[in-house]
């Protein structure tokens, strides 16, 4: 009888030609959007929310829709999360925890505090699964797009059996340490991202005031070398051309506030980011909650802000 030792490298290979099923929990913004990405990349994909999937939003999707959390696990070998903030998924990883994950990886891709998915990391082992932790940088579209960004944290081999399904997700694929280190890196990214419609706020609040016309102004600064292709994305929103909504002010408010007790845990000041959260909840005061976050630079251009 011969016993043949299967190299990591070579299981990696392996994992890239057998797909595993899928299974999505939270079927929101983002979550519709991975379950889409993931179907038309050939994927079998199953979709659970708490407060149920109906079957004509399975048939949009592509995707097969749960009945129960039960019916999800039988349905799928990796375990995607996409869930609104930190007591969604305690709550998620818990329920996890009661059942048989045999064989199971979990990912979740939301953002929260990195000590969240930790708090679980061994009950889920217990259960016979292993943890992931890889939050996503972008929105629904870039999801479609497959040009999203992902932040991942935990083990080597469960960072290669999940990345066959993260590169049909991102072209930005960066497994940054171990579990929680992902929501760490996610939280970083999102900071730089906070400071830079701050800054632009205060940029063209104060050309205005100099007395610089609004076109001159966006002309400027979208050609400037401090430009980014994220400030370049929302100038639709911006010059109040479209209302279409990639991330909306709410979200960035919520985002903040994971920010801002993991730095107030750690010891960390964060002037900034206090003054970005003023500006977005300026914004959620004037009504735009639910607008896209580009919206507190066109207030400020409207002399809202």
């Amino acid at each position: 009888m011969f016993c043949f030792k299967v190299r990591q490298h070579d299981m990696s290979r392996i994992r890239r030609m057998i797909k595993e099923r899928i299974g999505i929990v939270g079927l929101g913004r983002m979550g519709s959007a991975m379950a889409r990405r993931l179907s038309t990349q050939g994927f079998t994909v199953a979709g659970w929310t708490r407060s149920g999937l109906s079957p004509d939003k399975a048939t949009t999707l592509g995707i097969t829709a749960s009945i129960d959390l039960a019916a999800l696990l039988g349905a799928s070998d990796i375990v995607m999360l996409a869930l609104l903030d930190d007591a969604a998924v305690h709550g998620m990883l818990a329920d996890l925890t009661a059942v048989d994950l045999a064989g199971k990886l979990i990912v979740d891709t939301s953002t929260v505090s990195p000590q969240t998915l930790r708090a679980h990391e061994a009950a889920i082992g217990k259960a016979g699964a292993a943890l992931l932790d890889a939050p996503i940088s972008g929105g629904p579209e870039m999801l479609l797009a497959g040009t999203i960004g992902l932040y991942i944290g935990g083990a080597e081999k469960d960072f290669q059996r999940f990345l066959p399904v993260a590169e049909n997700l991102s072209n930005r694929i960066h497994h940054v340490g171990t579990l929680g280190d992902g929501a760490s890196a996610k939280l970083v990214n999102n900071m730089m991202l906070m400071g830079l419609w701050q800054i632009m706020k205060e940029a063209v609040d104060l050309g205005g005031k100099a007395g610089l016309g609004r076109d001159k102004m966006i002309e400027i600064l979208s050609g400037s070398p401090a430009a980014s292709p994220a400030m370049r994305s929302r100038l639709p929103v911006i010059l109040g051309e479209t209302e279409t909504v990639g991330f909306p002010v709410a979200g960035v408010l919520k985002d903040m506030g994971v920010v801002l007790d993991l730095a107030r845990g750690l010891g960390v000041a964060t002037p900034a980011i206090e003054a970005a959260r003023a500006s977005f909840e300026n914004a959620a005061a004037l009504g735009y909650a639910e607008a896209d976050l580009g919206t507190v630079v066109r207030l400020a251009l409207e002399g809202k802000g």
